[in-house]
């Protein structure tokens, strides 16, 4: 009995010397063998944008060859990612004719985000015929109800406009400005800077991107920057009338450029023929600044 006993206790010291060893089946398994380090490709620094090869000669190409079919160009682009501006290089006023419609809605956003004056909704309906379709009736309400002269003197304080000038006469077609300055007022009111609220510039260049392709006198407006860039995202005020300086067709077109936004643009034309052959030839000189239709 006492073997037994014995021979149980042994068996169990056994079993509990075994069941506190670790479970070990087979050979330990060998170590992996060290790994090299992993080496990581330092990234490539990114590319800097760069403005369009060639744009400045573009721009000079354009005006002179403008210049053999009579017609006097003034042009002026800026691309807003790398600060580059190309110009024609005078400079000169001209009347900017319905661009000026752009200033008108512009006062009007900022007087009404102000408290100043109120906007219906019959109102805004005339704003957006002002600027899609360029209607006339709209911004003679606005100008009259704005103090006319004063929008342009509250808009050249606001944007800095060196070139622009209220019209002699009260009228404001015949308000003047310049390449530089329209393209200054289109930078400053996409980045804010212009006094407008994200909310209230896109009121504005929503209007513009869903321009018509007539004008409510019936005029064309598919001439300068939506024809000669037509393989691009635009949003275009234009601006036209008979006659400057004699008998010259003027036309003004202006505008944003690209999905993101990234060029601005503003020529104009004093052209002595007749209207569709002066829509031509500044339809002709974006399409010698942007050949192919794109930037």
């Amino acid at each position: 009995m006492r073997r037994r006993m014995a021979t149980a206790a042994a068996l169990g010291a056994a079993l509990l010397v075994s069941g506190c060893a670790g479970q070990v089946w087979g050979a330990p398994p060998a170590h992996d063998p060290p790994q090299a380090p992993v080496s990581v490709a330092p990234k490539a620094p990114a590319v800097p944008p760069t403005p369009p090869a060639g744009l400045d000669d573009r721009v000079r190409q354009a005006t002179a060859q403008a210049a053999e079919s009579g017609a006097d160009i003034e042009a002026a682009i800026l691309d807003r990612t790398t600060g580059h501006f190309a110009s024609s290089g005078s400079n000169q006023a001209f009347p900017i004719a319905s661009v000026v419609k752009l200033f008108i809605a512009d006062d009007l956003l900022l007087r009404a985000s102000q408290g100043e004056t109120e906007l219906s909704d019959a109102d805004r309906k005339a704003m957006d015929a002002m600027l899609r379709s360029s209607d006339d009736s709209a911004a003679q309400t606005f100008w009259d109800r704005g103090g006319q002269n004063d929008i342009i003197s509250r808009i050249v304080a606001r944007y800095g406009l060196s070139g622009t000038t209220a019209p002699w006469n009260g009228h404001w077609d015949v308000t003047e400005s310049t390449a530089a300055d329209l393209v200054r007022y289109y930078d400053k009111l996409l980045n804010g800077s212009g006094g407008l609220s994200p909310e209230q510039s896109s009121v504005i260049i929503g209007n513009l991107a869903r321009f018509t392709p007539t004008g409510n006198d019936g005029y064309p407006q598919r001439f300068g920057i939506p024809e000669g860039l037509s393989g691009e995202q635009v949003a275009v005020k234009q601006g036209w009338f008979c006659c400057w300086n004699g008998g010259n067709q003027l036309h003004v077109s202006t505008g944003i450029i690209g999905p993101d936004h990234r060029y601005v643009m503003a020529i104009s034309s004093l052209d002595p023929t007749d209207e569709a052959s002066a829509r031509e030839h500044i339809t002709q000189a974006v399409r010698t600044i942007f050949p192919g239709g794109k930037v």
